[in-house]
């Protein structure tokens, strides 16, 4: 699996639209930061077939230092960005064998309940 960078992401869209790169550039920028501008206010975005994302507290809890165990680290609550993948993309990731197997092991479970 390879890294794909904003700048290849830019150059492929520039490329199947015809655009030029600089124009495509502020678009992904502004997208981008709209992004972050709702989920900073706390909202929640979502994009049908593809996810949902929005923030949520993450509890605090104690760690540990790898290099001395004795001594507790308390790790405070914070804000994380959580995504969810949507139908589709799962679909799409997870390829048409995987997505029949969870399919069939759905099924299962349903037949389980009501026997």
């Amino acid at each position: 699996m390879a890294t794909r960078t904003k700048k290849q992401l830019i150059t492929q869209i520039a490329t199947k639209t015809n655009r030029h790169p600089n124009d495509v550039r502020e678009v992904v920028q502004e997208f981008l930061d709209s992004i972050i501008d709702c989920l900073s206010s706390g909202d929640r975005l979502e994009f049908r077939d593809f996810g949902v994302f929005e923030v949520v507290m993450r509890k605090q809890k104690i760690g540990r230092n790898p290099k001395n165990a004795h001594i507790a680290i308390v790790i405070p609550e914070r804000h994380a960005v959580k995504f969810t993948s949507g139908k589709k993309m799962r679909q799409v990731v997870e390829g048409p064998q995987t997505a029949a197997s969870s399919k069939q092991r759905a099924t299962k479970s349903a037949d389980q309940l009501y026997t």
